[in-house]
């Protein structure tokens, strides 16, 4: 049957985002065609922001539009949503969320994730969000829209939630197991001690005795116990069940049947009258004990981000336009602010030193022990610690704007992903529950045609002990679990996942490809030396090249321009400025065709480079990087380059070999120099002077020959090849570009990070095995053992109380060794 939206209440405008869209004649397309939608009384499209903004005379139709914009060539991407989901409580929970989720029409895909109890989806702008809330509301759980609010403060209110929840279950935990250790005594004492038994048939007698247990099985089942039936009965009758459903069915059995003996004994059998309301109140007594350290263990598993977010200070000292400060909030601060920073106060934003001279710590963001020195006009990042001077800050950045929130939505992202190996654990879960209460059936009855007489009680007993054992949680919780602590950790460690599932990708990389510039060497080139053709002077040639170099932001470009600062010389306008990425640049200098790169791009202009070959090798021999400059088409000088290799390149290389993986050098510089790098590192194999689609088919390459590649850049040229690789690791201090198209980041830009990353995914991935190990194997084993497999032959069964027990400490044992994840690093 088809399933449509629900009815939308009417709106008068609607805003798409447009993919696609390169010039004005793109914009007056898609304007026409919405304006083509039947109802729509204005259509408007901006350019710069990609957006089309539609007014509908009445009720709008959003799918209408999108259709319409489609169909004239263009795409309308998915947004990206997420929700707070509340009542989940195993695997079977978030399979069932994402079905419903993914059934809505218009959503392209559907993640939940039950240790952080949140649901990511991408959908159509056409869908809203109250959709989906209904649709997850349907499915009988409780969500809400996640909202805006800075990353730090969604943290706190996530713990306060956390923290409530907790200390209820621990309150529910503590009243069942009171009333069920009198209700034990009352039942079992009798057995353990024969004359507590004679005590109580004499003093209350027994008839009295199963009046008062069921009064206490009562309390503790439709007290401390309801939630278990509230949740777990009404998904049971929608064809649903959770695990909620199988502790509802058994203890609804034991204590129905408990119930029938006490009140009707005439419709049993006289030898199958017992009463199991010991059972069924031990067992949800048990359950919330499992339920109250599962969430203990749980709350434990955010630490390392919640530590993140507590960097960010509460009040900041503002400075007002007369000088006058004033504590405020940090929430109140705003771009332009200025904010006085005392020795040893953290800072409160993101921003530049405006006055002062200080050393701050930003170890707790980037994992570099070392303070870094601050003068005017140095970046600031919230978060981080001064050290002993003042400093007054001009705030630029503040809220969910600054690097420490961004830190904390990447890291959420990741943690809402689910990594390949997840996909089993959801093919599982899925029947999982079901095929539980199938098995207990076919075990009742089973026990009923074979077992001996009374067979009642016993086939009752090893049903609801089936039930119970059964462990869908544990199953739920061994991969978000680990991958919680796993990318918190890293994050503590200035190591950030954009994706969970390259979590998953890192650790079955066998060869790490490194760019040159800026990811193995400083980044910050100098001009070490001018070698002039024949009728050029050093000063000329550093003037022009200098000038046509002045707008770049290639690391050559600074170090020309710092040379002619550094000798006094004046730099030209340059009109016609053209970069040419993995050749060089050109442009036009005081009416002089100026251009600079490789001795490649010389070639493509017809000039030999050979007069310059006995210079060129001597400096790429020592690592320096060779720059070529020609002047109206005649080769004029040759710059040589040096750009410092970064002091833990040599030993990042070294742990990666250690760790069993090879190393490769691909680089756009020239080969002599790339050659001597990697002799100097180390490193196994080199690719050279390669265009940016060079790099690509150079990491394809790889990925032929060694298998998985993880590709490590900093630049834009470097962003093909970063997206190409099956792991695209980019350094923090890096382009944006480089940083989107990279599915790790490293804050701080130290390749030792890289080798540190790499032991860390397989670290957790390792837990993550270890955790599913046990959540199968826990199943596996023990549903036999509670149907009463071993019981005709060895005479070993397992009670509904033993269940329930064991069934608790499952989830906890699988949280528990969760926490340890990345711990071996």
């Amino acid at each position: 049957m088809t399933q449509t939206l629900p009815a939308r209440s009417p709106a008068a405008s609607l805003v798409l985002p447009v993919e696609g869209m390169s010039c004005a004649s793109c914009t007056g397309r898609v304007e026409r065609a919405l304006a083509a939608v039947p109802g729509v009384s204005q259509a408007s499209v901006n350019l710069a922001t990609g957006e089309a903004t539609v007014r509908f005379a009445g009720k709008a139709d959003a799918e209408a539009a999108i259709r319409a914009v489609e169909e004239a060539g263009y795409d309308v991407p998915s947004r990206r949503l997420a929700f707070t989901v509340e009542g989940m409580s195993c695997a079977s929970c978030t399979g069932r969320v994402e079905r419903a989720l993914a059934a809505v029409p218009g959503v392209s895909e559907a993640s939940v994730n039950l240790a952080t109890g949140e649901a990511h989806v991408a959908a159509s702008p056409a869908i809203g969000p109250d959709d989906l809330v209904a649709a997850i509301e349907a499915a009988g759980y409780d969500a809400r829209l996640r909202d805006d609010t800075p990353p730090t403060a969604r943290r706190d209110e996530a713990r306060a939630r956390s923290e409530a929840e907790t200390r209820a279950l621990k309150h529910r935990a503590l009243l069942a197991l009171l009333l069920a250790a009198a209700l034990f005594v009352l039942e079992m004492g009798g057995h353990l001690v024969p004359a507590l038994h004679h005590a109580v048939a004499a003093g209350i007698g027994i008839e009295t005795s199963w009046l008062l247990q069921f009064a206490l099985a009562s309390v503790i089942l439709f007290g401390p116990g309801l939630r278990f039936y509230r949740i777990g009965l009404p998904l049971l009758f929608k064809g649903a069940p959770d695990m909620n459903s199988l502790v509802a069915i058994g203890t609804l059995a034991a204590y129905s049947y408990s119930a029938l003996a006490t009140f009707a004994p005439a419709l049993l059998p006289p030898d199958a009258r017992h009463v199991y309301f010991e059972a069924a109140a031990v067992i949800v007594a048990l359950v919330l004990l499992g339920r109250w350290m599962e969430a203990r263990a749980r709350g434990r598993t955010g630490e390392a981000i919640r530590a993140l977010a507590r960097l960010q200070p509460t009040e900041a000292e503002r400075i007002g336009p007369d000088g006058a400060r004033t504590r405020v909030p940090v929430l109140q601060l705003r771009a332009g602010d200025r904010v006085a920073i005392r020795p040893g106060e953290r800072v409160p934003a993101d921003g530049a030193v405006e006055e002062g001279e200080s050393f701050v710590d930003e170890s707790m963001l980037t994992g570099e022990p070392a303070p870094v020195a601050k003068t005017p006009g140095a970046p600031l990042t919230g978060g981080t610690v001064n050290g002993a001077g003042a400093l007054t800050l001009r705030v630029e950045k503040t809220g969910a704007d600054t690097v420490l929130s961004g830190i904390l939505r990447m890291v959420e992202e990741a943690q809402g992903g689910k990594l390949p190996i997840q996909a089993l654990v959801d093919r599982v879960t899925l029947r999982f529950v079901p095929a539980v209460i199938a098995v207990s059936l076919l075990t009742f009855a089973l026990w009923m045609i074979f077992g001996p007489a009374p067979a009642l009680p016993q086939a009752l007993s090893a049903a609801v002990a089936v039930l119970i054992i059964a462990c869908p949680c544990a199953m739920g919780l061994a991969t978000p679990t680990s991958i919680l602590v796993g990318t918190g950790r890293a994050a503590a460690r200035g190591i950030l996942f954009r994706r969970g599932e390259a979590l998953q990708a890192l650790a079955e990389v066998r060869l790490v490809a490194f760019d040159k510039t800026g990811t193995l060497t400083l980044g910050h080139p100098t001009l070490e030396r001018i070698v002039p053709a024949p009728g050029f002077s050093e000063q000329d040639a550093l003037r022009f090249a200098a000038s046509a170099e002045a707008r770049s932001e290639h690391p050559v470009a600074h170090a020309l321009t710092q040379a002619t600062t550094a000798q006094g010389l004046a730099l030209a306008p340059a009109t016609a400025v053209s970069a040419l990425p993995g050749l060089g640049l050109r442009a036009e200098v005081e009416g002089r065709r100026v251009e600079i790169g490789a001795a490649r791009f010389m070639a493509t202009l017809g000039l030999s480079t050979s007069r310059f070959d006995a210079e060129a090798e001597a400096l790429a021999a020592s690592g320096a990087t060779p720059v070529f400059l020609a002047l109206d088409g005649v080769l004029a000088a040759l710059f040589c380059v040096s750009d410092p290799l970064r002091e833990d390149a040599a030993e990042a290389v070294s742990a990666l070999h250690r760790a069993g993986v090879k190393t490769a050098l691909v680089s756009g510089d020239d080969r002599r120099t790339a050659a001597s790098v990697a002799r100097r590192l180390g490193i196994d194999i080199v690719v050279a002077e390669v265009l940016p689609e060079g790099k690509v088919e150079a990491v394809k390459q790889l990925r032929r020959e060694h298998g998985r590649v993880l590709f490590v850049g900093d630049g834009i040229n470097d962003a093909p090849a970063l997206a190409v690789a099956d792991v695209g690791m980019a350094i923090g201090s890096g382009t944006d570009v480089a940083i989107e198209a990279a599915d790790v980041v490293l804050v701080a830009p130290s390749p030792g990070n890289v080798p540190r990353a790499l032991a860390l995914s397989r670290s957790t991935l390792r837990n993550i095995r270890q955790n599913l190990g046990w959540a199968f194997g826990y199943n596996v084993i023990l549903i036999p053992l509670a149907a009463g497999v071993l019981t005709p032959a060895f005479g070993l069964s397992l009670s509904p109380v033993w269940a329930a027990g064991a069934m608790g400490l499952s989830s906890t044992l699988v949280l528990l060794n969760g926490l340890r994840a990345g711990r071996e690093t």
